[in-house]
């Protein structure tokens, strides 16, 4: 038993090298996120590509969207109202769906992309094949758009999800909303407060009250967003239309 042992570790299994461990995080770059200037340089280096309107749309639509790769390579046209200007979201992991409003820039982009679209697919985003595309394709697709781009860190997808969270924080939407937005099961921000709150009544007892965003025109991100941090929240704006009015 001991000989097979020394000639099993002797030969060619014992003297196979392993794969490398994988690096942390940290060891790599130093956040996980990506800048409004490194998201504009990033679908700049898109547009430059074979297809670069397809590639370029998808930076664009990944980040206003905060979508995950297998997110966005399984959108559909039928997801898509371009009369209103809304997308049907469909997460993963649990998250719950939503319909998110569409900016004239990414409608303008997703009207080319349809009318350019050859062959014809259920999928908006799909290969010169006409195959849709994988996450594993857009992964080496973000990863080739960084080297292009001149970033001194590795890239990829996910990077676009965070950018649009910190966005969004820096802009003073408030945790409830972000969580929303992007449809978090679980929050991971450790948000102290529910999205149920009960206040209490001038009289005895409490009562429970949904509390709401409105949709804010004047945002410079999404143009038409869903998402407003409110003074007071267990109360409704006084506004005309409440249409508008999403409850958190």
């Amino acid at each position: 038993m001991e000989t097979n042992l020394l000639k099993c570790r002797n030969g060619t299994v014992a003297d196979r090298r392993r794969p490398p461990h994988r690096k942390r995080n940290a060891e790599v770059r130093a956040r996980e996120y990506l800048t409004d200037g490194e998201i504009a340089r990033l679908i700049d280096a898109g547009g430059k590509n074979r297809y670069g309107h397809r590639d370029a749309t998808m930076v664009l639509v990944a980040y206003r969207h905060g979508l995950r790769a297998a997110e966005l390579v399984t959108l559909r046209w039928d997801a898509i109202d371009f009369a209103h200007g809304r997308l049907h979201v469909r997460r993963l992991k649990g998250g719950s769906e939503s319909v998110h409003p569409l900016s004239g820039r990414e409608l303008r982009a997703l009207r080319r992309l349809k009318r350019e679209q050859e062959p014809d697919s259920p999928f908006i985003f799909t290969s010169e094949r006409g195959a849709p595309f994988t996450p594993a394709g857009f992964r080496k697709m973000i990863a080739r758009l960084g080297v292009a781009a001149g970033f001194g860190f590795p890239v990829h997808p996910h990077m676009l999800r965070h950018a649009c969270g910190f966005k969004l924080a820096n802009d003073g939407v408030d945790t409830r909303s972000l969580q929303a937005y992007w449809a978090i099961a679980t929050s991971s921000t450790r948000c102290a407060t529910p999205s149920w709150r009960r206040p209490a009544s001038r009289t005895s007892g409490t009562i429970d009250r949904p509390r709401y965003t409105y949709a804010h025109n004047e945002h410079k991100f999404l143009e038409c967003p869903e998402i407003v941090l409110l003074s007071r929240p267990h109360r409704l704006p006084r506004v005309s239309s409440r249409r508008a009015l999403v409850p958190r």
